[in-house]
């Protein structure tokens, strides 16, 4: 069974996300907040497998409430996914820095919002869809970080990988590109992740994108 705390100040829309997710045979909604300070008190309290984050809150909003979960050791299992009323919203970029596993526009269709829910708790990044893709190239162009710390440790391999998960490409499609088995493609992916210090696969995209590795104008 998937847990979700939902954290929105709006009570309408934590009714429709709650009646749309409890009627579902492995999803339940285990707590409900209304401002960020709320939603990281309960995330301690009941450890949710995701939160479904509004980023617009009263007393703590969603970007704040989204660094104290991700920066928690405690909360490592806790996926945040943001939710947002804009596709272009300047904070989504910095909440994906900060850890968040994706983000999902409120009038996303509720099909689309259940598998979110479902591909975050498997471990995949919410990166996929292209309009998120485009968010990510968008910001990161205009980002000014330094080098990504860890990335000479990495192979060549490695760092093919990586810029094939930047891409958007899942282990699948990856296993195809190098011509290897999903699970090598997996181990890879992996080995990424820990050598770089990244929570998930959306953070591994966004330092593809400032590293480098991957360019605005490579996206479909």
């Amino acid at each position: 069974m998937i847990s979700v705390l939902l954290a929105d100040d709006q009570l309408l829309v934590r009714a429709g996300f709650r009646a749309l997710l409890d009627a579902q045979p492995d999803i339940e909604v285990v707590g409900e907040a209304a401002d960020g300070e709320q939603a990281v008190a309960l995330v301690r309290e009941l450890r949710p497998d995701t939160v479904l984050m509004d980023i617009r809150m009263p007393v703590l909003d969603g970007l704040a409430a989204t660094r104290r979960i991700t920066e928690d050791p405690d909360l490592a299992e806790v996926k945040v996914v943001m939710l947002t009323t804009f596709e272009l919203d300047e904070y989504v970029f910095e909440a994906l820095r900060s850890g968040a596993s994706g983000f999902l526009v409120k009038d996303t269709e509720p099909e689309e919002l259940l598998r979110a829910v479902r591909a975050v708790v498997a471990g995949d990044a919410l990166l996929s869809p292209g309009v998120t893709r485009r968010l990510i190239a968008e910001f990161a162009a205009r980002s000014k970080e330094p080098a990504t710390p860890g990335l000479t440790e990495l192979t060549d391999r490695e760092r093919e990988v990586m810029a094939l998960v930047g891409m958007g490409l899942s282990n699948e499609e990856i296993a195809r590109r190098l011509v290897v088995s999903p699970l090598t493609a997996k181990t890879h992916v992996s080995r990424t992740m820990i050598k770089l210090g990244a929570r998930d696969r959306a953070q591994l995209v966004v330092l593809a994108y400032e590293s480098g590795l991957v360019r605005p104008g490579w996206l479909g």
